[in-house]
């Protein structure tokens, strides 16, 4: 262990593999961690599973799921950035199921009805 300005530095390289172990064993679980259980699961399956087989529905889905988060924003005062906000849709558990369900929906447009998609991008 080495002191700097009051602050401990532990160097792994000299610690035993074993007190690792137990030291990980004793550590709290982390509760943003994947869980063993995923109860969104069904849902993301039915998503992916979805197929655009109707020329409305593939517009539908198409004006209803964004390009782009809409909630991302630059603020900016007298032409300066003071603050960015983050995307939050990624934050969504479902954000890459709706995302490949708008890309196919898209994909229908182009590939079956032979559709100009520009407008939606």
């Amino acid at each position: 262990m080495l002191k700097t300005n009051n602050l401990s530095i532990i160097l792994t390289a000299f610690i035993q593999p074993e007190t690792l172990e137990e030291n990980a064993k004793l550590a709290p679980k982390n509760p943003l961690a994947p869980s063993q259980h995923d109860i969104l699961q069904p849902l993301r399956q039915r998503l992916d599973e979805l197929e655009i087989q109707n020329r409305k529905v593939a517009h539908f889905i198409a004006k209803l799921i964004p390009a782009q988060c809409p909630f991302e924003r630059d603020i900016v005062l007298f032409g300066r950035t003071i603050a960015h906000i983050p995307p939050m849709c990624k934050l969504n558990p479902l954000y890459d199921q709706f995302v490949g369900l708008r890309f196919r929906a898209l994909c229908y447009l182009v590939d079956q009805c032979g559709e100009d998609i520009q407008s939606y991008c």
